[in-house]
């Protein structure tokens, strides 16, 4: 049974679930889940959670997250990036200093509204696959924030004509910010490619490829690239139990008495050092945010 975090280097052409249906198999573990979907178009940091951890998917999939993405200008396309039907080609006479400025517009809270292209549900149907059927329909405008959105000096990949490094937070589509960006312009745009190189606080340099998942399983060493899931919450304070009726408190769910402690929240451990749960103490009581003990 396994049980913890795998980062991923998601390749280009697999979708979320597909890798997800991937380490289900390479890990025999029925629970998995991945924090925060990336196109199939796009690659980087994909953090999935597997057993046990699949507790934590809801913290991840409401982080913030980083990606270096290739802005195409003149293109306008029907799933605003550059795997789409090309709907209207415009010439471009766009110079770093006008992109910079338009950049500034779509910087913090900002409205998008979904792409036709995506897995967002009206009317109990996912735009996606009205899209598919040529169906277009009305869609309300979502408040998402764009921490940070600059161009980058480096030559942007074949197909881009710009790189820009966007930090976002969770619901951002950063093709439908490309498809914008384009229409400020006056030329039209889309995306040309996209890499998450940071989510729910894990980066690059923590993940793996699928390829390198594999060769662990077959050496039997799988195990050992799973991170534990209390390293998910490595900035929140740690809060060891003293007593076995601590412990059992909190193994049932109970509150318990956290008077000298400060309000916030706590990693909670027990007497063994076994990560229980996520605590949170108000008012000089301790509660369970989430439990992540095996029953």
């Amino acid at each position: 049974m396994a049980n913890g975090i795998i980062v991923i280097d998601k390749p280009s052409g697999w979708t979320s679930m597909d890798v997800c249906a991937k380490l289900r198999g390479m890990f025999h573990e029925k629970r998995v889940g991945h924090g925060g979907t990336l196109d199939p178009m796009a690659t980087g940091v994909l953090p999935v959670f597997l057993g046990r951890a699949t507790r934590a998917v809801e913290f991840a999939a409401d982080s913030d997250k980083e990606y270096i993405a290739g802005l195409k200008l003149g293109v306008v396309t029907n799933t605003q990036d550059t795997s789409g039907e090309v709907l209207e080609e415009r010439p471009v006479e766009v110079s770093g200093e006008q992109l910079r400025r338009v950049l500034e517009r779509f910087t913090g809270d900002i409205e998008q509204i979904p792409p036709m292209y995506s897995a967002i549900k009206v009317g109990g149907k996912k735009l996606y696959e009205l899209a598919r059927k040529g169906k277009e329909v009305e869609r309300k405008p979502r408040p998402v924030t764009i921490h940070a959105l600059e161009v980058l000096d480096e030559a942007p990949p074949e197909g881009a004509d710009w790189l820009l490094r966007v930090v976002c937070s969770k619901g951002t589509y950063v093709r439908t910010l490309c498809h914008d960006l384009g229409q400020a312009l006056g030329c039209g745009g889309c995306m040309a490619s996209l890499r998450r190189v940071k989510a729910a606080g894990f980066t690059l340099k923590d993940a793996v490829t699928l390829e390198a998942v594999q060769e662990a399983v077959d050496r039997g060493e799988g195990d050992s690239l799973l991170l534990t899931v209390d390293a998910y919450f490595a900035d929140v304070p740690i809060l060891v139990l003293k007593t076995a009726g601590a412990e059992k408190k909190i193994r049932n769910g109970a509150a318990l008495n956290a008077r000298d402690l400060p309000d916030g929240e706590y990693r909670v451990y027990g007497m063994d050092k076994t990560f229980l749960a996520l605590g949170r103490v108000a008012g000089g009581t301790l509660t369970t945010v989430k439990s992540f003990f095996e029953v």
